[in-house]
């Protein structure tokens, strides 16, 4: 059964609509005291049929913007919270330009499953709101995808996370999963969409919370009355503020980027575990533009156990489906690995970007335990790791190499490692560093794992460049304890590699704290 869509109580009584002009600028304006009598029709003229001219439906619109714009019927309130936002997309046009073209793929997509719904259209602006339609979008609360699903409750609607695969960026599945909690949301507060959309925000107890706490006091209970977190309290405004700027965009001066009113995207599924490139090679597109359209696969292949399904554009399916029957279904490489002495399987699988479960499974394997001289069957990339640019390694690693400082620190995390002791340990802040790193201070981590700290000398920290010229009887660890650094850092700021060896007369570049050591 569809919902209808209303906004309910106290919310909208304040509202107003956008007056439009009545005339356009130019235009010659009928004298208001001129009576003005149209001539009688001839015989001839009385006997035409009339001639209806029919309007076109949203749906037969050619751009979806203007689709979505035609059903957009959330009244506007004359609010300071909405001005506020109306005024900043206003002033930031660039911003819906850039969103207009990550949402190009998807857009399409995501308004026919609303619609289909019954469901009103200011939830396919929602994705502006939450990720400014950025798939691989991260937050501090550990929030992914276009619609930012945080773990538990991505998990509580089906959407899968592991290793290979992460739903919460699957468009179609995260799709999906939003808006059946959209629906949750909408029955459990009986049809005020102003109080689903700021439960989907902030959690439906906290809403339910803030009615409670109103009524108990005899206070109105409209949405901007009812006292919610700061982003939460602006959630719902900068919802309604886009939906006005989007409906009126023309009046308002905006110029969008059209986006076709047809599906842009079709799914396909090979049933088997896919190679992200020769994926990409057989439907004769690039890795990245690949991985762009399927932003839930975290490596270089789809998972082994599944999903294995793909978004392509139209115009490649067909050649995705002929090279893989010509290449015998062939979805992965498999490389025969001969077991040397102290290999064991995670080692392998790191080696390899997979994992020991998958080794394991190719070589129906029931335990961890592995022979010298005997072989494996090891699924590998047909690639390098570089040539998977947005896979999660690919993406943190550009991340961490970005300048946020003066120089660049690497941690190498021990156990009891936490944000909180590193930050505290460089004097930086913990939401900080995980910003560094692409993760949230709410992740875990794990022991070995590689984080980058940037310094600028402050916190009464001098930082000198030193080159110091290696002697006879020296090493990388007693160069580094000498000058309270750690031997990764100093490998690190000279390029040198593991089981090279450093030469008498080598000068090495270090990055010194004077307040520290006397150099």
């Amino acid at each position: 059964m569809k919902l209808k869509l209303y906004w309910v109580g106290a919310l909208f009584l304040t509202g107003c609509q956008i007056t439009q002009p009545t005339t356009e600028e130019g235009t010659e304006q009928v004298p208001t005291n001129t009576t003005q009598v149209a001539p009688s029709p001839t015989p001839k003229e009385a006997n035409k049929p009339s001639v209806v001219v029919k309007q076109p439906t949203p749906q037969e619109q050619s751009d979806v913007w203007q689709r979505i714009a035609m059903q957009l019927e959330m009244p506007i309130p004359d609010h300071k919270k909405v001005d506020y936002y109306r005024n900043w997309y206003l002033k930031h046009p660039q911003h819906l330009i850039t969103v207009s073209k990550r949402a190009e793929p998807f857009l399409y997509m995501i308004t026919e499953e609303i619609e289909k719904r019954g469901l009103p259209l200011e939830l396919a602006l929602l994705p502006i709101v939450e990720s400014s339609f950025d798939p691989f979008a991260y937050s501090h609360g550990r929030a992914a995808g276009l619609w930012q699903f945080v773990p538990e409750t991505a998990r509580s609607f089906g959407l899968e996370q592991n290793w290979w695969y992460d739903g919460r960026r699957d468009v179609e599945e995260a799709t999906d999963a939003a808006l059946d909690l959209m629906v949750y949301l909408n029955k459990k507060f009986d049809g005020n969409w102003s109080y689903a959309i700021a439960a989907y925000n902030s959690g439906e107890g906290r809403v339910f919370r803030a009615v409670k706490k109103n009524k108990k006091a005899g206070k109105p209970t409209d949405f901007f009355s009812l006292d919610l977190p700061k982003e939460t309290s602006g959630y719902v405004p900068k919802l309604i503020a886009l939906a006005d700027v989007i409906k009126n965009r023309k009046e308002y001066g905006l110029d969008l980027p059209a986006i076709e009113n047809k599906p842009a995207l079709q799914r396909i599924d090979p049933k088997q575990q896919m190679d992200l490139a020769l994926a990409a090679k057989y439907a004769g597109m690039s890795i990245t533009e690949l991985q762009g359209y399927n932003p839930a696969y975290n490596q270089w292949a789809t998972s082994p156990s599944g999903p294995h399904h793909l978004l392509l554009p139209l115009d490649k399916v067909d050649s995705f489906n002929t090279n893989l029957a010509k290449n015998k279904g062939q979805g992965i490489n498999v490389v025969r690995y001969k077991v040397k002495s102290g290999d064991t399987l995670s080692q392998l699988a790191e080696s390899y970007r997979t994992t020991t479960a998958q080794i394991k499974r190719s070589n129906n394997l029931t335990s961890n335990n592995i022979r010298v001289g005997k072989y494996l069957l090891i699924p590998a990339s047909s690639k390098g790791s570089e040539q998977y640019t947005l896979t999660v390694a690919q993406r943190q690693e550009k991340l961490q190499s970005a300048s946020r400082g003066k120089y660049k620190l690497t941690h190498v995390v021990k156990s009891g490692d936490s944000f909180w002791t590193i930050a505290r340990k460089n004097k930086v802040s913990h939401k900080t560093l995980a910003k560094w790193n692409g993760m949230s201070p709410k992740d875990p981590l794990r022991i070995g794992q590689k984080l980058v700290i940037w310094k600028d000398g402050k916190d009464g920290a001098i930082i000198r460049t030193v080159y110091y010229k290696i002697r006879k009887g020296d090493s990388l660890s007693t160069i580094a304890a000498r000058h309270k650094v750690s031997v990764a850092n100093l490998r690190k700021w000279n390029n040198l590699k593991k089981g090279v060896y450093i030469q008498p007369g080598q000068q090495l570049k270090l990055y010194v704290d004077v307040t520290k050591v006397s150099v």
